[in-house]
């Protein structure tokens, strides 16, 4: 299992972040050959369930997701919102916190703790870099653009 992090600081106000990246339809618009189908009537919270499928054809796998803890962000609080994996192909778990700065803009932290099934331990370090490299382009997307 590998852990990575991505972060970000934007001009925009905490709740259009927040709105931006709990928009799950819109991840799967943000990475490659992916589509990402909400499973629960809205709105989204804890309970919430929706699985990325990332491929083609018969080359596909499904992310299935849960989130687990749902906390908006409000004046006196960061929102967070964490979520677990648990695929067959890809397991674990996301956090992601939405913040206000100092500045007044919005600093975003994305955790992500993950494995996939069949990559042996010794390549934790490379899904790491994939990992930020993917959901880093995906943040950018989804806030939008760097």
């Amino acid at each position: 299992m590998t852990v990575f992090r991505v972060e970000r600081t934007v001009p925009s106000a905490p709740e259009e972040v927040w709105r931006r990246l709990t928009d799950w339809p819109a991840h799967g618009r943000q990475v490659p050959l992916t589509r990402t189908i909400v499973l629960t009537p809205g709105p989204s919270g804890a309970g919430t369930r929706f699985t990325a499928r990332t491929g083609v054809g018969r080359l596909s796998f499904d992310d299935p997701m849960e989130i687990v803890h749902w906390a908006p962000p409000t004046a006196d609080r960061p929102g967070v919102c964490r979520l677990v994996k648990s695929g067959r192909v890809v397991r674990g778990w996301a956090q992601v916190e939405v913040m206000v700065t100092q500045t007044g803009g919005t600093r975003v932290l994305w955790t992500e703790e993950l494995s996939v099934r069949g990559v042996p331990r010794c390549f934790d370090g490379l899904l790491a870099r994939a990992g930020r490299v993917v959901f880093g382009r995906a943040l950018d997307g989804l806030l939008g653009g760097r």
